[in-house]
Parts: C-alpha cells; structure tokens; sequence
C-alpha cells in the first residue's frame, strides 16, 4: 500500500515539497523576507490534501531560500505542522508576525504556530517585499490582506 503525503511527517513533506513544487491546492501563501528579485524569500505557506472524505492542511515555513549568504554553518530549516481545522466553508486564516530577522506565523486563530530565526542579506530595511503566491492547480482566492508598519520605538 503506497503511502499518502498527508500520512508523512509535516516537516518532512514541508522540506521535499516546498513552495514551488506544484500541487493540487497547494502550495499557496506569502514569500515574506523577500528580495526585489525572488534572490531570498521565507515561504510561508498551505498545502491541502485530501483524504478519503476530509481534508488535511498542512502549514510550512521553508527558510532554504532565505538568504544568498552561503556559510556552512548557517542553519536554514523547514518547519510545519498539521493544522486542526474545519474547511466546510472554504476558509483558511494566516496571520504572520515579520520583523528583521523573525517570521512568526500562526494558522486559524493560533492553532497552530511556526516561528523562524531567518538572516537576510538582500532583503533588508527598505528593500525588503511581501508576496502573495500560488503554486497550486487550483484558484485560491485572498479575501482580506492587510499589513502594518510599526513605529519606530521613541527613546
């Protein structure tokens, strides 16, 4: 019996998959971090599957393409995880939290939550874009997409 991609290991599905491998719904979601040019991004995104008569989503953020500086020891991981949700009426909720060097991300009310230490060289102060994307067969639609600039702190 062949195994589903919905059965593996979040993380794992997170890392051969990707946000560019394409797929049925899915990958869609943000390219937060990123450079003018795509150069570096942190992906963070949906995959849905089916199985049998309900639906799996699975959450990722892929920081492999997250910087172009290319130390040995620079630590770029994916990390996901399934997200517990009723997709009855279509809907999917992603509120992600961007700083410097932080992508905070949380699924359907905080359900599910994905931090990442990320260290951009392209991507910083007034160079750095948000994308919308998606890799998937299917049409996703954003309903609503709002960002904040925060104040810079007074001291």
């Amino acid at each position: 019996m062949m195994t589903s991609w919905a059965d593996l290991y979040a993380q794992d599905v997170c890392a051969i998959r990707g946000s560019t491998v394409q797929g049925g719904l899915g990958p869609f979601g943000l390219l937060t971090l990123s450079s003018e040019n795509l150069e570096e991004y942190t992906s963070v995104f949906f995959r849905v599957f089916k199985t049998q008569d309900k639906y799996k989503v699975l959450m990722c953020s892929d920081a492999s393409r997250s910087s172009v500086r290319n130390h040995k020891k620079m630590y770029k991981p994916s990390f996901a995880g399934y997200v517990e949700t009723n997709l009855t009426d279509k809907r999917l909720s992603l509120r992600s939290l961007i700083d410097h060097s932080v992508v905070e991300n949380f699924d359907d009310g905080g359900k599910t939550c994905i931090t990442s230490r990320v260290y951009p060289a392209l991507a910083i102060y007034g160079d750095t874009h948000l994308f919308a994307f998606n890799n998937g067969t299917e049409t996703v639609k954003i309903e609503t997409l709002d960002a904040w600039i925060m104040a810079k702190s007074k001291r």
